[in-house]
């Protein structure tokens, strides 16, 4: 203990920090477990006064009382935690937390049960861990973190929720819930399917969304991150590429990448396609070596704290783009510029889309893939929207159109491509290609902020990258970096 304190000297925040640390380890008293990180369990990742990294008490209430304000007098929300999904039989998958049970109640456990009113403000109904639980998943929180921890107003133990409930909904003049993690728990009771019947039921969803459109300054400075790390792990997997241009590969450096600077997990499973694979959407096989002269396309993206990034480049792991690929690419890049150019308070997703239609479409006739202008054949080689909302879940808050204006603090991505198949009928050197840039963009007061701006996307700038890169046995030492950029 004092070898770590005298190493520590130098830098205050680390040796306090640490001291923390050792404090709760040699203490005698039992240290508070939530069943999740918090400030005294974890002190690397939350400040005191945090219920989620970068995320207050002050926050979730606020975003409690904003959801009322949009509900509608008298009414009632229910939120069930997401599901545990399973694997196989014993073997579950990683738990993700469903974003609006998170988003109101901070919780990041399955098993609970949350319900919204304006009379009651928050109830938490919470699972009831036997001791056999807690010896084969560790502490599950209970009524008293519910209440004491996430600020809940009301707790129970959901063995209760069959009596409370049902007298929380005879007295609300409109029900909504969850209908994504909607479960029999609670839709199996006899309040429930009456005020079904009587068509006193909705769906939560659209509130929800409109309540988590536009981002808080924390969340914003969580999702820059989380942008920020998507960023250096796919400029050291591009490095990475031109020695081991393998789709397996580079999708298992990517996630390593960002596992290790923080990220929780990836938002979705990385797309690496390699030549014609690339042509292919969300591509997900990940099987196949990459050819010498192709391209590879990586759209990836991670979790932080709750907050995912969504980027995309294409670029060839060889470290020269061969002639039709440049013409290619240079109409992707120009529409992903110009596109991102266009994004400002006022406008919409949609006008954005219509101007990239027009300019692709165009674009692509002119070089000679396209014969026509039906919006069919151009649908052929990109059947996408220009982008999409981007936040606690990657499609973010779906239940708000394309055509809503945009605000401040909304976050969206521009993601312009081209997917010609293979046999689709074009100069052969066409065919089989795929190419998609994507970035992800804040709109402002003024304008945008690229959140994705530190990583290359011009064609030289990404040769000079893959082809300055120092190949040293065990090392992943750059002379170029992406602040180079």
């Amino acid at each position: 203990m004092q070898y770590l304190q005298r190493k520590l000297t130098t830098n205050r925040s680390s040796f306090k920090l640490v001291n923390q640390v050792l404090r709760h380890f040699y203490s005698s008293g039992k240290l508070f477990d939530a069943g999740q990180p918090t400030p005294s369990t974890h002190p690397q990742l939350l400040k005191e006064g945090e219920i989620t990294p970068g995320i207050t008490c002050d926050e979730y209430v606020s975003r409690r009382k904003r959801l009322l304000e949009f509900l509608p007098e008298h009414s009632v929300a229910i939120v069930a935690a997401a599901p545990v999904k399973m694997m196989t039989d014993v073997v579950p998958y990683t738990f993700r937390q469903d974003a609006d049970y998170l988003y109101i109640t901070g919780c990041q456990q399955p098993g609970g049960i949350a319900v919204l009113g304006h009379d009651l403000g928050l109830c938490m109904f919470m699972p009831e861990p036997s001791p056999h639980d807690v010896t084969w998943q560790g502490q599950i929180a209970g009524v008293d973190v519910a209440t004491e921890y996430f600020k809940a107003n009301q707790s129970f133990p959901i063995s209760q929720l069959p009596k409370v409930l049902p007298n929380m909904i005879k007295n609300c003049s409109k029900l909504y819930h969850n209908v994504k993690t909607a479960i029999p728990t609670y839709t199996d009771l006899e309040a429930f399917q009456k005020a079904a019947y009587n068509g006193r039921v909705d769906d939560l969803s659209s509130y929800t969304h409109e309540a988590r459109w536009v981002k808080s300054s924390a969340e914003l400075n969580l999702m820059r991150e989380s942008a920020s790390i998507g960023c250096q792990a796919l400029l050291q997997t591009m490095l990475h590429s031109k020695t081991s241009p393998y789709e397996s590969i580079l999708s298992a450096k990517v996630e390593y990448e960002c596992r290790v600077r923080g990220a929780q997990r990836m938002a979705f499973n990385p797309v690496v396609g390699g030549g014609p694979n690339g042509s292919v959407i969300h591509y997900s096989r990940n099987d196949q070596k990459v050819k010498d002269g192709d391209l590879v396309l990586m759209d990836i993206g991670c979790e932080l704290h709750g907050y995912v990034s969504d980027l995309t480049r294409t670029w060839p792991p060889c470290g020269r783009f061969s002639d039709v690929h440049k013409e290619l690419y240079a109409l992707i890049l120009e529409t992903n510029k110009e596109c991102i150019e266009l994004c400002k308070p006022g406008t919409s997703i949609q006008r954005v889309h219509n101007y990239s239609v027009d300019k692709l479409a165009r674009g692509l006739k002119e070089i000679g893939i396209l014969k026509d202008n039906r919006l069919h054949s151009y649908h052929q080689l990109n059947p996408t929207s220009i982008g999409h909302y981007l936040g606690m879940d990657v499609h973010d808050c779906s239940k708000i159109g394309y055509d809503r204006t945009l605000k401040p603090g909304v976050v969206i991505t521009i993601e312009p491509g081209v997917y010609i198949p293979p046999n689709f009928d074009c100069a052969p050197r066409y065919q089989g290609i795929g190419i998609r840039i994507e970035d992800e963009v804040l709109i402002t007061d003024t304008g945008y902020e690229v959140l994705t701006g530190s990583l290359p996307k011009e064609t030289n700038h990404i040769e000079t990258l893959l082809n300055n890169h120092s190949y040293g046995v065990g090392t992943e030492t750059s002379k170029i970096s992406a602040s180079s950029f």
